[in-house]
């Protein structure tokens, strides 16, 4: 991959960085821990993200 990044691309790492981060405690004790994971959350080396 270049080295030099597009914008898009970067936004689009940057998202799937700040998705990949878990659920604040405060969400999970608000929802009776009915929401304890991410729906997009991903493992770096078993799926790819859309370039």
């Amino acid at each position: 991959m270049a080295r030099n990044r597009t914008y898009s691309r970067k936004k689009r790492y940057a998202t799937a960085l700040n998705t990949n981060q878990p659920v604040p405690t405060w969400v999970v004790m608000r929802t009776n821990r009915r929401v304890r994971e991410r729906p997009g959350k991903r493992h770096w080396r078993s799926s790819t993200i859309k370039r």
